[in-house]
């Protein structure tokens, strides 16, 4: 027996036991003629006592793994930081089972490794007891998503790996067949085609913890490789499928924190959250919203906003006084990504507006913009002009920095909401091209389906993304289930017969044969993962990530393969 107890067990009734523990030595603290331990294992720290008849205490070094029997005695001072700290265990027999190198890092809570040497040491980083309860708290989403789904009478059915390409928005990873030379399978980017074909199938309530792969560039909360959570059924109306998200997401956060989390949800609409927030996953925590102020500002004589499509802004409070030049021309980079050009700044200082601008704004205006904005003093007005979805995403960018920068939320709190009523294609405004916004196998709402031959880029869908904290958790929609219906879809994307054959022919043919309604949602169990430990880097909660180049610092995957193994594939690397 290696342990009669772990390292987090121990308490003040447990004083004059006899244990054997074992585990990692994280500290050790040699005070002559006593050394103090404190041994780590997953479960947590024991401090252990050896006094001088010991010489094996010198042998121990950090990360060694010893075992130790013992007494258990009562603390002389108590340490209030460790469940197991009113404790120690007084040894009289210490074994070493392995030895360690020196690490190259601290293995601690607060380490001072850089992420690339934690990832290349991964195993190393994973020791350290933050990154443990990181992937505790993950397995806890696993476990309340089972039992919540199981409770409701849903199966659990794996979908294949290996299918083939559909355009789901992303790139795919793609697969050669050895057998099949020349041709490739595709890692997917979601199970969406066979959740759908498991409803034809009659299994009315489906889910899976799905692995999907997205060839896409990276980003603090984006991995190639990610996990959802899969949910689809049968006969259920949209509103009772976002119902039954609510209660999955009430048992997470009730396993996984202990916290009561009670719906329903608010239900924000896209268009106002892009008009008030700036984003389709506003963080409602603070304000800052956008303001319209076209009809003031396109009054004045200032070219670029009379000749705007549109003229928003948002307020600041208290910095117009300390927003230097050097700061606006920061700010002005945000603008340039979203292809705004620049903003326009205007600071409220003792009771009047103040910029550059207001030589092209007559004083009745101003007072008309100090009046809609409700500006008080030292507030900083930021205006952007352009076209709607450029300008007001731009803002929202802007906006959450400033709320995280003035720290105008708690961050200890969460803020739960869906987003419904998305435009069913995205709209070029300059191009005049649609592509789909969700997928293409997303239904239209009903009081829209008229406007699909005339005026598609005004047709809204049946879907809904739950957003907690600014960040888009998951989503879902109602799925089309009309053959018709779905030939019209894939007509006004501009996919022909052939293409429609060779990528979906398989799925199509599925629709002839008494398709029910249906629909589903997908919560992204890394992202749930982010929010529930706190991290805003998705890196923290997957045990074995990659980096923002894609490659695993660890194995150096991907890495080049031997020329027989291309050669057996049919495969040849254009140098």
């Amino acid at each position: 027996m290696y342990r009669t107890h772990t390292n987090g067990e121990l308490r003040i009734s447990d004083v004059g036991k006899e244990v054997t523990l074992v585990g990692w030595v994280s500290k050790k603290r040699n005070l002559g003629s006593l050394v103090f331990i404190d041994l780590r294992d997953r479960y947590g720290y024991t401090q252990v006592l050896l006094n001088e008849d010991f010489p094996i205490a010198n042998e121990i070094r950090n990360e060694y793994i010893i075992q130790v029997k013992g007494i258990v005695s009562k603390k002389e001072v108590a340490n209030p930081k460790l469940a197991t700290g009113e404790i120690e265990v007084v040894a009289n027999d210490v074994k070493i089972v392995n030895t360690a190198e020196l690490p190259p890092f601290i293995i601690a809570d607060n380490t001072d490794a850089l992420e690339d040497t934690r990832l290349k040491y991964r195993y190393l980083d994973l020791r350290r007891p933050v990154m443990q309860n990181m992937l505790i708290n993950r397995a806890k989403i696993v476990r309340a998503c089972h039992s919540f789904l199981d409770r409701n009478d849903f199966i659990e059915v794996e979908t294949p790996i290996l299918c083939l390409s559909t355009p789901e928005g992303a790139r795919d990873y793609i697969v050669p067949s050895r057998i099949r030379n020349g041709s490739f399978y595709a890692l997917p980017q979601s199970p969406q085609l066979f959740k759908q074909l498991l409803m034809v199938s009659g299994m009315e309530r489906y889910y899976q913890v799905a692995r999907c792969f997205r060839d896409e560039d990276l980003r603090a909360d984006r991995q190639p490789d990610f996990t959802q959570i899969d949910v689809e059924t049968s006969f259920l109306s949209q509103e009772e499928i976002m119902t039954l998200g609510e209660g999955l997401i009430s048992e997470i956060w009730k396993e996984a924190l202990g916290m009561e989390v009670k719906g329903p949800f608010r239900r924000l609409k896209y268009d106002y959250c892009i008009d008030t927030y700036g984003s389709d996953k506003p963080d409602t925590r603070f304000g800052l919203e956008i303001h319209d102020v076209s009809e003031i500002l396109k009054a004045s004589d200032f070219e670029v906003y009379k000749n705007a499509s549109t003229v928003r802004a948002i307020v600041v409070p208290n910095i117009a006084s300390t927003t230097s030049r050097k700061v606006q021309d920061n700010l002005d980079l945000t603008a340039k990504k979203f292809g705004i050009g620049k903003f326009g700044f205007f600071k409220y200082i003792n009771g009047k507006l103040e910029s550059s601008l207001l030589k092209f704004i007559n004083e009745e205006l101003q007072e008309k913009l100090v009046k809609e904005l409700a500006l008080k003093e030292n507030d900083l007005v930021i205006v952007g002009a352009g076209y709607r979805m450029r300008v007001c995403p731009c803002l929202g960018a802007l906006r959450t920095e400033f709320g995280k920068e003035l720290k105008l939320y708690d961050p200890n709190t969460y803020d739960f909401l869906w987003v419904v009523e998305f435009p069913l294609f995205d709209y070029n405004e300059d191009t005049k091209e649609i592509t789909p916004c969700h997928h293409p196998f997303t239904k239209p709402l009903d009081r829209d389906v008229h406007l699909l031959e005339e005026h598609p880029e005004k047709v809204y869908a049946a879907a809904y993304d739950i957003v907690i904290n600014g960040y888009e958790a998951g989503g879902g929609s109602l799925r089309i289930f009309d053959q018709k219906e779905q030939s019209k879809i894939f007509e006004l994307i501009g996919l022909t017969e052939e293409k429609i054959e060779r990528k979906f022919g398989w799925f199509v043919n599925a629709l002839k044969y008494g398709v029910p309604p249906h629909g589903g949602f997908a919560l992204g169990l890394d992202r749930l993962a982010m929010l529930i430990n706190k991290t805003d880097n998705i890196r923290d909660v997957i045990a074995f990530p990659k980096n923002l180049s894609a490659v695993c610092p660890m194995s150096n995957a991907p890495m080049p393969v031997d020329e027989s193994q291309l050669e057996e594939l049919g495969i040849e690397i254009s140098k």
